[in-house]
């Protein structure tokens, strides 16, 4: 099998479409289509249904995915570890970041180690802590960056770097130039929060719960899903939030948010590196995580 088309043939799997497919790969449609047809004719088995719109992977195409994965990640490693030997280091990788490290701290870093390694391609990924753990165990990125240490037997932790949490408030408020607040006033005080799955919010779960403070007993007025959201939230006057101290610095500097401590409460939590237990690294990868410890 030519590993071009196993390249081919695992982007229409995760894409679930040919045209999508094509345009990732900077291919055109017709060149995708040949190339999946030469390897359903080499191995005498349809790899997709067509139906329609519809994309759908047979079983077989469900059976060699794992193995074109595999053989692909191999190839890629195969070739990061020739430019190691001859003293050069290229390549593309992948790394998750979750919504504060992600926003806030690797993109600098990345943009440090690519002076270093100008030759190389780092794509940075950015979603929740959850679902950067979700991208670490399946494979899609050799590392992530998170806010928090969610357990899973296929997850190794490292700690990285200490962040703040603060309670912000905007122009105006009541709060407005105070060092602190009581735990009490935090439970009066109409909040905003990030969704489940986000690492500020675990800290600040188990935070309260340090405290002895129940989940339940905070006055929650809504949920959103980015740390932006939640900023401007707080500067209209929605509700209050305790954020990464990290993702304000600029408002709190420009006056258009406050950040306030809360007597009380552990709001310190580092951010961790994430790998997979069983896998393999790429020197890339381990490259860039013996750039990156030193480096903050």
């Amino acid at each position: 099998m030519d590993l071009r088309q196993l390249e081919v043939f695992a982007k229409v799997y995760e894409l679930r479409s040919f045209s999508k497919a094509a345009q990732s790969l900077f291919l055109t449609q017709p060149t995708v289509s040949e190339r999946i047809g030469l390897l359903e004719d080499e191995l005498s088995l349809k790899l997709f249904d067509r139906t329609g719109r519809e994309t759908i992977p047979t079983r077989a195409g469900d059976l060699l995915f794992g193995y074109a994965k595999r053989i692909l990640s191999l190839n890629l490693e195969a070739k990061h570890a020739i430019d190691q030997f001859v003293g050069k280091m290229a390549g593309e990788l992948a790394v998750g970041g979750s919504t504060i490290p992600g926003e806030y701290v690797l993109p600098a870093l990345i943009g440090r180690f690519k002076e270093k390694y100008p030759e190389i391609s780092v794509s940075l990924l950015i979603r929740d802590t959850q679902g950067i753990l979700d991208l670490v165990k399946e494979g899609q990125v050799e590392f992530g960056v998170v806010g928090a240490k969610i357990n899973h037997r296929s997850l190794e932790y490292s700690e990285l770097m200490t962040d703040d949490l603060v309670l912000i408030v905007p122009p105006h408020h009541p709060w407005w130039g105070k060092d602190s607040v009581t735990l009490g006033e935090l439970r009066a005080a109409p909040l905003v929060i990030r969704e489940k799955g986000s690492g500020t919010r675990h800290s600040i779960e188990q935070a309260l719960e340090q405290a002895g403070i129940e989940w339940e007993s905070l006055k929650v007025i809504g949920e959103m899903g980015s740390t932006q959201a939640i900023k401007e939230a707080v500067k209209a006057g929605v509700g209050l939030s305790v954020v990464s101290k990290r993702a304000v610095g600029e408002e709190c500097k420009h006056k258009l948010l406050w950040g306030v401590k809360v007597q009380g409460l552990n709001a310190q939590r580092y951010f961790y590196v994430v790998t997979h237990r069983e896998r393999t690294r790429s020197p890339l990868a381990e490259a860039f995580l013996t750039f990156l410890r030193p480096s903050v």
